[in-house]
């Protein structure tokens, strides 16, 4: 008789903690969905020439919570680069951290490479902070010679995804039309979290960069006055040394 009691007060007292584990997880959840719903972002892209920055604004929610995660999901295509050595240097001084799917060969030129995605997690300047502002330095790259007397090639920069995760939202239930994806969880991780990746929340679309490329007729030309150009050199510096006798 104790025995039946006390598995029905051990089954009350579970069930009880279930209940209130269930109720702060949708509390969490239900906060998580107001922010997606008031998350806009701007994109844009500053200077010239072959070295850009691209500038990202989230504004959050004003009733921004603790334990709220920001990434950002950049997907760039092979006509730009991220340089990881300028980007380590600039890792204590800026207020955000990155990760990149891939490893990034700076001398490659653009038709011989690929695109790549990297993370951004940013972080806000206080607790309380609506802005989240990220600045990125991207290059263009080398491309091939135009033979159709172009000077200028186009390169598209789309406007980074916003994802967003809220630690103790352990559930991620009916978040349309938005839609859950799996990311890395820290730019120091391994490990792969669920985030809500945030539909239509810009009209903005891609960024249209102007690189320019050099004329494929010019080639030969080139080629072949680098070439008598060195040869002369060579031939000037041989006979210097025949004269001046150095060894």
């Amino acid at each position: 008789m104790y025995f039946v009691l006390f598995y029905v007060l051990a089954c009350l007292s579970t069930c009880h903690c279930l209940s209130e584990k269930d109720e702060k997880n949708e509390n969490y959840c239900g906060l998580l969905k107001q922010l997606l719903e008031f998350s806009p972002v701007s994109f844009e892209i500053n200077k010239r020439g072959f070295h850009r920055e691209v500038i990202t604004t989230v504004e959050l929610n004003p009733d921004v919570f603790s334990g709220l995660r920001v990434l950002l999901v950049h997907r760039w295509p092979r006509g730009v680069y991220l340089d990881p050595y300028q980007l380590a240097s600039l890792s204590g001084q800026t207020d955000w951290q990155i990760l990149l799917d891939s490893a990034i060969d700076l001398e490659v030129p653009a038709h011989k490479t690929s695109g790549f995605v990297s993370y951004v997690y940013p972080t806000p300047d206080e607790p309380t902070s609506r802005l989240l502002k990220v600045t990125i330095p991207i290059h263009g790259r080398y491309h091939e010679p135009s033979f159709d007397g172009k000077q200028f090639t186009s390169v598209d920069i789309e406007p980074p995804e916003l994802l967003l995760r809220a630690e103790k939202c352990v559930q991620l239930n009916n978040v349309e039309p938005h839609t859950v994806v799996h990311a890395p969880c820290a730019p120091d991780s391994s490990s792969t979290c669920s985030w809500v990746k945030l539909q239509h929340q810009q009209e903005q679309g891609p960024v249209g960069l102007q690189f320019p490329v050099g004329g494929g007729s010019l080639v030969m030309p080139v080629c072949g006055g680098t070439l008598l150009v060195t040869m002369i050199c060579c031939a000037a510096l041989s006979k210097y040394m025949w004269q001046h006798r150095i060894t």
